[in-house]
């Protein structure tokens, strides 16, 4: 009697638990697209007096005078924009080694202390990094890599101009290694974890036929794996991109357009933020720094579109 009950009770239990469990999952969906929206419209809301006063001139105007409440949003998204692309061009071919060599080289025996030396890299604030960053590395960088820079780099015509000017050891460049060291993991890790998934015949066909290391790794490896590397990569600039107190310690901190050179000092948005929002008096201050926020988020939005349209064509 029990064993033709049995079957009953667990139809009924289904038929209840079913529709319980998807709504519980759509209520989860439902309510990140109230938290996203709801940023949206406050960021909005508090950064209404500076978008009616300064209308899109606040994208094209270097001017920081508070003041004067006159504000131009142009250095900080500059030095956003070219510390978070230099971190990326040093990050990534440093993340490529290392996940080449602990899936493809690293003996047996190593490979696991490296990889979990990796990810505690990860796990380190940023405000360590800062402090390290300004009492530690600014000081060698100026000394020694600054005036290597300067004598090399800095003799080419037209990419000359980057490299010149004082060698404080603080600037837009210093903050951009930083930023570097910061995302090295996070894209080290997705692209490690994306290369081990690739199946290992693959790769036993490719050295079959001859290949060398580098051979199945360009010709087997990438092409396989090409939509995480992406995804770890657009991991690691949308870290670069939101990144606060490191950049504050290291990139100087000044809303003065001095020139190009990537030994000068400058600012981003997140480092704004954090230094001047607290000294915010009149509501136009406000406003404008609450836009700064609102500029960074489409930004990022910016960059996670392109890349969800890139990896969709790459799917494909």
């Amino acid at each position: 009697m029990e064993t033709a009950e049995h079957p009953q009770t667990n139809r009924g239990r289904f038929r209840w638990g079913e529709p319980i469990f998807f709504n519980l999952t759509r209520a989860a969906a439902v309510l990140t697209l109230l938290l996203l929206a709801a940023i949206i419209l406050s960021l909005v809301h508090g950064s209404w007096p500076a978008i009616q006063k300064f209308g899109g001139h606040f994208l094209l105007s270097g001017d920081w005078n508070p003041p004067k409440d006159q504000f131009g949003a142009l250095i900080p998204i500059y030095g956003t924009l070219v510390t978070s692309i230099i971190a990326l061009l040093i990050a990534v071919p440093v993340s490529f080694g290392i996940a080449l060599f602990l899936t493809e080289l690293s003996p047996p025996w190593l490979r696991m202390p490296l990889g979990i030396a990796i990810e505690l890299l990860a796990a380190i604030p940023s405000i360590v990094y800062g402090m390290w960053g300004l009492l530690y590395y600014a000081p060698i960088f100026s000394q020694y890599a600054q005036p290597i820079l300067h004598h090399t780099l800095g003799q080419i015509p037209i990419i000359g101009a980057l490299f010149s000017g004082p060698m404080m050891g603080i600037g837009i460049l210093s903050a951009s290694v930083i930023l570097a060291i910061m995302i090295i993991p996070f894209i080290a890790s997705v692209i490690r974890d994306v290369f081990a998934v690739t199946p290992a015949m693959l790769k036993e066909s490719a050295y079959g036929l001859g290949c060398t290391t580098w051979e199945v790794v360009w010709h087997v490896v990438l092409p396989y794996t090409k939509v995480g590397v992406i995804g770890g990569i657009m991991l690691g600039l949308g870290r670069a991109l939101g990144e606060t107190m490191a950049v504050t310690f290291l990139i100087g901190n000044t809303n003065f357009f001095n020139g190009f050179s990537l030994f000068l000092p400058g600012n981003s948005i997140a480092s704004a933020l954090a230094n001047e929002f607290a000294e915010a008096e009149s509501p136009l201050y406000t406003a404008a720094l609450l836009e700064l926020g609102l500029i960074l988020f489409v930004i990022t939005f910016i960059v996670l579109a392109l890349s969800k349209l890139l990896l969709r064509h790459l799917s494909r």
